[in-house]
């Protein structure tokens, strides 16, 4: 989902901040400990052969896995595959934990976004907060672990809006997303290796945000489904 380094990258329109002052930093020891990372899945699974599949004639069956690499949240699968016609062909496949996303609105109906360098991309985003899942850790309590960790923020009420891949050409990764409301404010406690501005923006703030590319695709999603209004359609 990123780009190459040296974009030519889109401004803000000047009404809207870019910047905040920076939330003052939280030890590891005053953080607590962090989940670890969900293990990719292992091995390769074949499904059984199955002409009655609803996409049989679309399925394609997998015959042999190479890892090329492992990483400490990443692993790289290059996989021969059998096609509906018969052919051999490569994919080349991501495994991914699964992450998080929540749409965090407060009273007045402002959406709060982070803020934080992405190297993959070589700038930083506003994006609607998010995470990766732990090993075993349950969606709804990773989102509410993540809100506050990022922004220092808890959310009275909650809501699961969907779950679905992210890139389903190349990764396995899930992305659950959730809206949350009634927020209070707290202290962050972001990891040694983040560093995040947390801000909260009107409808007319986030459509200049989003038509700038200033955001991210999953924020884009995420805001849709709420129904966030776009530029020029916030409601008094």
């Amino acid at each position: 989902m990123r780009g190459r380094f040296g974009l030519r990258l889109p401004r803000v329109s000047s009404d809207v901040p870019r910047t905040t002052p920076s939330a003052p930093a939280v030890t590891p020891a005053e953080r607590g400990p962090r989940p670890a990372p969900a293990a990719p899945r292992a091995g390769l699974t074949l499904p059984a052969a199955d002409s009655g599949h609803p996409d049989a004639e679309l399925r394609e069956r997998p015959l042999e896995r190479r890892t090329v690499f492992e990483g400490r949240l990443l692993t790289l699968h290059a996989d021969t595959v059998e096609t509906p016609r018969g052919a051999r062909a490569g994919r080349e496949v991501v495994d991914h934990p699964g992450a998080v996303a929540i749409v965090a609105r407060d009273a007045q109906g402002r959406v709060l976004l982070v803020r934080q360098w992405r190297h993959a991309v070589g700038r930083a985003l506003w994006e609607i907060p998010a995470g990766t899942l732990g090993r075993g850790e349950d969606p709804e309590r990773a989102a509410r672990r993540e809100l506050s960790e990022e922004t220092g923020y808890t959310a009275e009420s909650w809501r699961r809006l969907t779950a679905g891949p992210v890139a389903p050409g190349y990764s396995g990764e899930l992305l659950h997303l959730f809206a949350a409301a009634g927020l209070v404010p707290g202290e962050p406690h972001t990891d040694p290796d983040e560093t995040v501005v947390a801000r909260l923006f009107s409808a007319e703030e986030v459509g200049h945000l989003v038509a700038a590319g200033e955001v991210d695709v999953k924020t884009c999603a995420g805001l849709w489904l709420v129904g966030f209004p776009r530029r020029g359609e916030a409601q008094a």
